[in-house]
């Protein structure tokens, strides 16, 4: 049995020299399930990516590769890479130093972006609203970032502009979205996904002021708060998508636009097959080609 026995040896390969707080082998533990999960969910998606009609795989494609990015970010949390060591700015004044795992940032930037586009796909928004959107779940975590670098109480003006987009995007596609979704008649469908989103995007917020922002909870702490939002916010919701994706006619929604067009056959001519051109005569008759 010893033979199967394999511990985990991340934190004595990739050593967190230098910072004062820093991942736990149970905190390690941890982020390695969270990564199961995350590969779990995007092999069944893949499975699914070819046993799904082409015209219907347009979120599919999105959340398998949300997926596979979650997976790679939490291969490299679990296994102490991707973090930097910053002081931080709490107020006991102890100029205590933080690890900070810049590659969470990086699955957020992809991972928030694909769920505000694949609402409003679903909900048949203007593209306009849907690249704002986008825009706006990005600057969230790019502030987000920029708060939990900065090293003096400054953060929290990066925190409330970040704070400020997840509000606006919120208000997006529980309000506005809805209202779409309800013109296509799939406002059922998709109010489950948004509120499923919203929730747990309403406490990121919460999660980063703890962790990152306020340096209350310690590194494995926070890391177990933000698996438990990713998870929901990852694989439960691109399953869920999945899940409802099987009643839905992605014709009448105006999402089949994943199906490759095959061109007409040419005949050699330079045009299609079965096209009309005119008479070499020019006496404005047609002929069929």
């Amino acid at each position: 049995m010893a033979l199967f026995v394999r511990a985990n040896d991340a934190l004595h390969v990739n050593p967190p020299y230098g910072p004062d707080e820093t991942l736990s082998l149970a905190g390690s533990d941890w982020l390695w399930a969270v990564m199961a999960v995350h590969l779990l969910a995007f092999l069944v998606l893949l499975v699914f990516c070819f046993t799904t009609p082409e015209s219907d795989r347009v979120f599919h494609y999105l959340f398998t590769i949300t997926l596979l990015v979650g997976t790679v970010t939490y291969y490299a949390e679990a296994s102490d890479l991707g973090w930097d060591s910053v002081k931080q700015a709490d107020q006991l004044g102890n100029g205590s130093s933080r690890q900070i795992f810049y590659v969470k940032y990086i699955n957020w930037a992809v991972a928030f972006p694909s769920v505000s586009l694949a609402l409003g796909l679903l909900s048949n928004l203007s593209w306009t609203t849907i690249v704002t959107n986008i825009a706006t779940s990005l600057l969230w975590v790019v502030t987000y970032l920029a708060a939990a670098y900065t090293t003096t109480s400054y953060k929290w003006g990066f925190f409330a502009f970040g704070t400020l987009c997840w509000i606006i995007l919120a208000m997006s596609t529980l309000n506005e979205s809805r209202e779409a979704a309800s013109r296509i008649g799939i406002s059922r469908d998709y109010m489950m996904l948004s509120a499923l989103a919203n929730l747990s995007w309403a406490l990121y917020p919460v999660a980063f002021g703890l962790s990152d922002g306020g340096n209350v909870m310690g590194v494995t702490g926070s890391f177990i708060f933000f698996g438990i939002l990713d998870i929901l916010a990852g694989p439960v919701l691109a399953l869920l998508f999945m899940m409802l994706a099987r009643k839905w006619d992605f014709r009448r929604l105006h999402l089949a636009f994943s199906e490759h067009r095959y061109a007409p056959e040419d005949d050699g001519t330079g045009l299609p097959k079965g096209s009309e051109t005119a008479s070499p005569a020019g006496n404005g008759s047609t002929v069929k080609v």
